[in-house]
């Protein structure tokens, strides 16, 4: 039961008529779309191999965030594996899968890579499938690749402690969802007139407000997000995480779809915030393009010096940014190795001009990777 005089956007007589102010929108979406032509412009100069390197590192972040903020941790290493088998990108050896990473890896790479074919009911309740293999979300039961029938109840988000929840959000009644979900659909794949950033913000927002199946919704939302911003980019690569930038912003998300989810049909809020999220992950993958090239140039640079395995983990490591300071004593627990073998490690990479010591270094000296020449 609804309680409150306040209705859910969905109980408004004009759903889903979506309206919102372009012109206040029209900078914002500027500026993103510059962003992303600016990034698509810088990964059109380099290689194909580094373009394939980004692409995978955005794809294994879009799987491994959009379940972690549901609260669900995967492996990163499976995930980047199972991606990578699949794109046909040689990462040396794989670590083993389990079929519930590739149930989210195939419904990542199917929105992306197959991002122009039609949204159906049919591929919606294939990514819900591959979603929850086992038939169970944790030790219940769920209705897989079937609309929610609410036998339990009212699907309702909430949060609190056992017996006093806390109703964020209720859901629209399962009776009507095979209405609703032909609307959305209709709509996805009309030429519906909005600019297609702004598509991509209805889409996810749309979706996650019907909330069509008893668990998931949130995951596929955000895959419904992603198959309109490839179709935006004109490319099924991903060079970008929207996943990962929201993870990073979790609360802030969570409180504007609520706002927005009880309020009327101006959504200009929402896509506001969406835009303004979308040019945070963007800038945020040119950052991680700057380590991709820093370290595709430093192994060009050293790729005559002879190393062993822990000595080439370890630079990678540094190269990806490492937190802290490398110490001896942390190269041995990294590289698993005793801590004479680990100052050899380093003093053969000191020797040979790899690494420096870094300046202050205390009790402990610690190592950095040595500046390439200009």
């Amino acid at each position: 039961m609804i309680r409150g005089n306040k209705a859910y956007i969905w109980q408004t007589q004009d759903w889903p008529a979506w309206r919102f102010d372009l012109a206040a929108l029209a900078g914002p979406l500027a500026e993103v779309r510059h962003a992303q032509g600016l990034l698509l412009g810088r990964l059109a100069h380099v290689g194909m191999g580094l373009r394939e390197q980004a692409s995978l590192d955005n794809l294994t972040a879009d799987v491994v965030k959009t379940s972690e903020i549901e609260g669900e941790l995967l492996n990163v290493a499976s995930v980047r594996s199972s991606i990578a088998r699949r794109l046909g990108v040689d990462i040396g050896a794989l670590a083993p899968v389990d079929r519930h990473v590739e149930g989210v890896v195939d419904m990542v790479l199917d929105a992306t890579a197959r991002c122009d074919n039609p949204l159906t009911t049919l591929r919606l309740f294939g990514w819900h499938a591959a979603l929850f293999p086992t038939g169970f979300s944790g030790l219940s039961p769920i209705g897989v690749g079937a609309w929610r029938d609410d036998a339990s109840g009212p699907m309702q988000v909430v949060s609190g402690a056992y017996g006093h929840p806390r109703v964020h959000f209720q859901a629209p009644p399962a009776p009507g969802l095979e209405a609703e979900m032909q609307r959305f659909l209709a709509w996805a794949n009309s030429g519906s007139g909005e600019p297609p950033l702004i598509k991509a913000a209805l889409a996810h927002l749309w979706f996650v407000t019907v909330h069509p199946f008893d668990d998931g919704n949130g995951r596929i939302a955000r895959a419904i997000g992603d198959l309109f911003l490839a179709r935006a980019d004109g490319t099924p690569q991903r060079f970008y995480s929207l996943s990962a930038q929201i993870q990073r912003e979790r609360s802030a998300y969570y409180a504007i779809l609520e706002r927005t989810q009880k309020g009327g049909m101006d959504v200009t809020a929402w896509l506001a915030w969406f835009l303004a999220t979308l040019h945070r992950a963007v800038d945020q993958a040119h950052a991680s393009l700057d380590k991709v090239l820093t370290s595709s140039r430093f192994w060009q640079h050293w790729a005559m010096t002879p190393m062993n395995e822990r000595q080439v983990k370890l630079l990678n490591k540094l190269l990806d940014g490492f937190e802290g300071k490398l110490t001896s004593q942390k190269w041995a627990t990294l590289a698993k190795c005793s801590p004479d073998t680990a100052l050899r490690d380093i003093n053969d990479l000191l020797a040979q001009g790899v690494l420096r010591k870094m300046e202050g270094g205390g009790r402990s000296t610690a190592y950095e990777v040595n500046a390439l020449p200009t």
